[in-house]
């Protein structure tokens, strides 16, 4: 993929020890106009999550994911929360900062658990912007290191728009009511989206099943949802 290339970030680990996160990082071929931090919940990089990263490099943003298992052996999956989540962000942080890009101007996004994780890393770090698909543990907490979505609302620090299919049985549309009136109360801008139809797959993006065209319901809201997540980071990161 043009444009692609691996990299390695520095962590801030105390007592001179030198620790890196690996970096997948897509750059847009022209001036780049931002960053956007992709967080997953999969040691692989599934086509379509390269795709949608390469989409946004496209649109000028510097593409960045983070390796968020690189501590643990290849047959163990952890979680997405904690320290280790905040280390490797903070991390990504600095090495774009340190590329002159403004934190005002990046953007965090996330799927599934790691859409979990994206919402929780805009109550608590200097990001411009954050957008959630599929978000869990939206009124019980995931994991001891997380917070429930509808408790962490109320910290938000950066806009933050959610994208949620009233199929997910993982999130049922009466949880996502709840979040709904809880982002109300954050004092940054907020939108929950709740599209008819549709489920999600974990940790990748929206796509619209073979053999159903753009007239579709099911095609017709991923291309929505698509839309809202380039318009909410060209809106909100400037």
């Amino acid at each position: 993929m043009s444009g692609m290339f691996r990299d390695a970030a520095s962590l801030r680990v105390a007592d001179g020890v030198v620790a890196t996160v690996p970096l997948t990082v897509v750059e847009p071929d022209g001036p780049t106009r931002g960053a956007i931090v992709v967080l997953h919940e999969a040691r692989q990089f599934s086509k379509a999550l390269l795709e949608l990263m390469a989409a946004l490099a496209v649109d000028g943003w510097l593409t960045v994911a983070p390796h968020l298992f690189h501590r643990e052996p290849e047959h163990i999956q952890g979680d997405v929360f904690g320290d280790n989540l905040f280390a490797d962000v903070d991390a990504t942080l600095d090495w774009l900062t340190g590329r002159d890009v403004p934190a005002d101007t990046i953007g965090v996004l996330g799927f599934d658990a790691a859409g979990t994780a994206a919402m929780l890393v805009a109550t608590s770090r200097p990001v411009g912007a954050a957008v959630s698909v599929a978000a869990r543990g939206i009124v019980e907490a995931l994991s001891v290191d997380a917070q429930a979505l509808v408790d962490a609302a109320v910290s938000l620090q950066a806009p933050w728009l959610a994208l949620y299919g009233e199929d997910d049985p993982d999130t049922p549309p009466e949880h996502v009511s709840r979040l709904r009136e809880a982002t109300a109360k954050a004092d940054v801008a907020t939108l929950v989206v709740s599209y008819a139809g549709l489920q999600h797959r974990a940790d990748e993006p929206p796509q619209i099943p073979e053999g159903r065209d753009d007239d579709d319901p099911c095609a017709a809201a991923i291309i929505d949802a698509r839309t809202r997540i380039f318009d909410w980071f060209d809106g909100n990161l400037r």
